[in-house]
């Protein structure tokens, strides 16, 4: 027979054993517990973001200025301190200098070239046949394309005919309508712009003028000394970066701009002031605007020079002219504080296009800058910001970028 004390072990044994068993049930039942909150707060996060480029979309007439005030605020705010504390302006009459300066050399350029441009599309229609005689070496192969669009267009018909006893009707249109309804266009869509061209100026003279005080008084309700830290240097370094990005491309624009201008006046081409503007303007969208210039400086020479070969002259200096620019200059000035991954920056620039057309492509690369600037100062969110690009640091325990700088984008 057992004794006492053997079966005290026993006892104890078993409920030693019993302990483990609840206590792995319950670790199991911890990890099933902590996998569903990652789950659902993954779900919440998705659709979060969803919701915000919902609303961003859909209040596009709203948020786009202030956004477009707040790039232009990055911008000027260097001129807007040197205005205020070097010279001694007040802060509104510095505002309103900046914004009438802005708005003079927006104003100023469009006047003239406005007058250009309309010559150009005037001349249009009259210069197809010209234009059909020197792309006539196309008519092959685009016939060829033409005729296999058809046979798959039959081929579509028959699947989709309608059956016996469906009537189809076709509705005519008059030309009157249709003039009545694009001339109403025009009108809703000048008065939208004007609108928006407002709301931007006159929320970028508050930015402009009391900037500074909202940011301290945003870093003033931060819970925490680490906070109000991480706050004000989340703000300097995007008005640093974001700002010597801008002044930096726009500087380069210029250059380009001027070049494509000393290009056009010394092949001939009419109205050179145009077309150099054209390639400062092209020049802030990344990677799609240079591709595009390629092409209007291609039909801009079938339009003046006699040849499609010689039409082939200034697109290719042009071409010459970007890719000194782009490959060379400015990744040599911003090396040190702008390197973005390539991919991003053309997954950017689409998404803002489809989101809210040209302006968001102009604002594609100062957004995804900023992104990436904060992912760099939540710890949670590093991740995100070495994926999206950085400068090619050496560091301890981290694999340095393979990427080479030439593949950075403006």
């Amino acid at each position: 027979m057992a004794t006492i004390g053997q079966v005290a072990e026993r006892v104890d044994d078993t409920e030693l054993e019993t302990r483990e068993l609840v206590d792995a049930r319950g670790a199991v039942q911890d990890a099933k517990r902590s996998r569903n909150l990652n789950t659902l707060s993954v779900c919440l996060l998705v659709l979060t973001i969803l919701a915000v480029f919902y609303t961003l979309y859909f209040t596009s007439d709203i948020v786009l200025p202030f956004v477009l005030a707040g790039v232009l605020n990055l911008l000027l705010s260097g001129p807007m301190r040197f205005l205020h504390l070097r010279l001694h302006i007040p802060k509104p009459l510095a505002a309103l200098m900046l914004i009438i300066a802005l708005f003079g050399v927006v104003g100023g350029i469009g006047a003239a070239i406005s007058v250009p441009a309309s010559g150009w599309i005037s001349k249009a229609p009259q210069s197809l046949p010209a234009l059909q005689q020197k792309l006539s070496f196309l008519n092959k192969p685009i016939h060829a394309v033409e005729d296999g669009m058809k046979k798959l267009q039959s081929l579509m018909d028959q699947t989709s005919a309608p059956g016996p006893g469906i009537r189809t009707v076709a509705v005519q249109q008059s030309n009157n309508s249709g003039l009545t309804s694009v001339g109403s266009t025009i009108l809703v869509g000048t008065r939208a712009f004007l609108g928006q061209l407002f709301s931007m100026l006159l929320m970028l003279f508050f930015l402009l003028y009391e900037g500074d005080s909202l940011l301290r008084r945003f870093v003033e309700i931060m819970p925490t000394w680490a906070d109000k830290r991480r706050a004000v240097q989340i703000a300097s370094e995007i008005e640093r970066n974001v700002s010597l990005y801008l002044a930096t491309i726009t500087v380069m624009n210029l250059l380009v701009g001027a070049l494509n201008f000393l290009q056009c006046w010394l092949l001939g081409v009419p109205n050179p002031l145009l077309w150099g503007v054209v390639a400062f303007l092209l020049n802030y969208i990344p990677i799609i605007g240079p591709f595009t210039g390629i092409v209007v400086y291609f039909f801009v020479g079938l339009f003046v020079f006699p040849s499609a070969l010689h039409a082939l002259v200034p697109p290719a200096i042009y071409f010459g002219i970007h890719l000194m620019e782009g490959e060379t200059i400015t990744p040599l000035l911003l090396a040190k504080r702008f390197t973005l991954n390539p991919v991003l920056v053309m997954a950017s620039l689409l998404f803002w296009d489809w989101l809210w057309g040209i302006p968001g492509a102009f604002l594609s690369v100062p957004l995804l800058a900023v992104f990436k600037i904060v992912c760099d100062h939540v710890e949670s969110l590093t991740m995100i910001g070495h994926i999206v690009g950085g400068p090619q640091t050496k560091k301890k325990g981290r694999i340095r970028s393979a990427l080479p700088f030439s593949s950075s984008v403006k």
